[in-house]
């Protein structure tokens, strides 16, 4: 193979990473007619983009740098993702209990803003400036499903009952809860629907300008097969290894980075039976959720940690957990503790490195540049899950400039697979799918439905009885489910299944596991 092989493919787009913003902006240009080719080294969403805090959220706190352009787009993208995908994202009401303790992160403009006007107040966050702050967030968003804002007397609403009796008061207010690895997939499912070529376990090794394209050098993790791509543009979505690609693989000097940040979450049995998250406010200007989580748990995240390396695997350091830990024990009646915890994960988020004196403080903003020296090479910088789709739309509007008279932005109100019904009909799809195949327990109708949507009737088939679904392997898993995945979500490994496509790893034995892998491995050898 050389440098100069004529019938090595040609491709309008090539983007590089299988994160939410590499598989939206594959999607986006998909469904414009370009030609793509999308090339994760890993399996889909496994860094980043499987580790957020699983929510669709406006950044209620991002209001304190006064990021209000940033805060506004993800209110407003809250419910058009919603009516996107509303079996793997639903409304979620978030408890906010006040105290007189409640301080701000001290590098906070508004903290600054309010320390030199009223000096008293010496960093505290006071009901009234939260109030305004929920006011702004209801009212910067337009809201068509999501309620506002509500006061909670902790002593007569249920909300109350698992938290230390000093808590009478409390915010409500409304955000949206999100499956962040079943997103990625389902945005790299639509893309490929579109015509995109999705190839996972496939790293660049190299790429290199030439003329008027891009030669792309690409190696099989797996087989070690190496191939040449071309492509009139790349797009370098790498995430963490943003900057070390734009450097290292693709040859570009750059001054521009991101700052690598890590969060941390830990996972435990349920805390509480209500349905609604709760915000928490720390003594050090910090905030954590706690999330019910998976039917049986309570997540409660996240950290906000430097992190030095991209290739050095985020986990949730023994301090991190006690943080948390200790964190949410200052609201709960019941103490969490370190015993408790059957989970943790992190991620590390690839802000733009604006020069800022703290990880809470970096931007979220996401960055965009590009660079038509020769062939056009576009970075994206940081970004955040709730804003994924307008980041894809400013990815296009810049290609547009190399692809001109490319259809206008397509997405919003644009179902994705299984999608394709209305908010607040899961109920009445469970309730069909349970006539359908009254063999299936309630929980794996409720499993199926939030993840499969309106294609869990395609997962089931034909099956009559549970017997026609294949082997059984715990927790309403079956062979039936696992064919399915491996032909439809690029599954190739037990963890891809049990811990990105879905989270049922939390409810296998290790035996159990390991049966579902080697099933999967199977399924997928060539």
């Amino acid at each position: 193979m050389t440098d100069q092989n004529p019938d090595s493919p040609m491709t309008d787009l090539f983007v590089i990473g299988g994160g939410i913003n590499g598989c939206g902006i594959a999607r986006d240009a998909a469904g414009r007619g370009l030609s793509v080719v999308l090339a994760e080294k890993n399996d889909l969403a496994s860094a980043t983009s499987s580790a957020s805090t699983k929510l669709f959220h406006g950044g209620l706190r991002y209001l304190e740098y006064f990021e209000f352009r940033l805060v506004r787009e993800a209110l407003i993208e809250r419910e058009v993702l919603l009516k996107a995908m509303p079996h793997i994202s639903w409304p979620m009401r978030f408890v906010l209990p006040m105290h007189r303790d409640m301080r701000f992160d001290n590098t906070t403009p508004t903290s600054k803003l309010l320390t030199t006007v009223m000096p008293w107040m010496k960093g505290r966050r006071p009901d009234w400036l939260i109030r305004l702050g929920l006011f702004l967030y209801d009212t910067l968003g337009k809201r068509g499903i999501l309620p506002g804002t509500a006061t909670l007397d902790l002593t007569a609403d249920p909300a109350g009952k698992p938290l230390k009796s000093k808590f009478k008061k409390a915010f409500e207010y409304s955000d949206c809860w999100v499956e962040d690895a079943r997103l990625v997939m389902l945005n790299a499912r639509d893309a490929a629907a579109r015509g995109a070529r999705i190839l996972t376990r496939t790293e660049v090794i190299r790429a290199s300008r030439h003329a008027d394209h891009w030669q792309v050098h690409l190696r099989d993790t797996e087989t070690g097969v190496e191939s040449l791509h071309r492509a009139r543009m790349l797009v370098n979505a790498g995430g963490p290894w943003v900057a070390d690609l734009l450097r290292d693989t693709l040859g570009q000097n750059s001054r521009e980075t991101v700052r690598l940040v890590r969060g941390s979450h830990i996972v435990v049995p349920k805390l509480y039976d209500h349905d609604r998250c709760y915000f928490f406010q720390g003594q050090d200007g910090r905030i954590i959720f706690a999330i019910p989580y998976e039917e049986d748990f309570t997540l409660i995240g996240t950290t906000d940690a430097d992190h030095a390396d991209p290739d050095t695997k985020p986990v949730c350091t023994e301090a991190e957990q006690d943080y948390l830990v200790a964190f949410a024990s200052t609201y709960f009646d019941c103490p969490v503790t370190r015993e408790q915890i059957v989970w943790t994960y992190s991620g590390v988020r690839p802000l733009y490195d604006d020069g800022a004196s703290s990880a809470s403080a970096a931007t979220r903003e996401y960055v965009l540049t590009l660079d038509q020296s020769q062939a056009p090479l576009l970075n994206v910088f940081g970004g955040k899950i709730t804003t994924y789709r307008k980041l894809a739309e400013a990815a296009l509007a810049k290609i547009t400039r190399v692809f001109p008279s490319l259809p206008e932005d397509w997405t919003a109100g644009v179902a994705l697979p299984g999608g394709d019904f209305a908010v607040g009909d899961v109920p009445a799809l469970r309730e069909k799918l349970a006539a359908d195949y009254p063999f299936l327990s309630p929980y794996a109708l409720r499993r199926l439905i939030r993840a499969y949507g309106t294609e869990a009737w395609e997962v089931l088939g034909n099956a009559k009885r549970a017997e026609d679904l294949g082997q059984a392997f715990g927790a309403t898993i079956t062979a039936r489910e696992l064919d399915w995945v491996v032909a439809r979500e690029w599954v190739r490994t037990g963890e891809d299944y049990l811990w990105r496509r879905t989270k049922l790893g939390l409810r296998l034995t290790e035996p159990e596991a390991a049966a579902v892998d080697a099933y999967i491995r199977a399924a997928a050898a060539p």
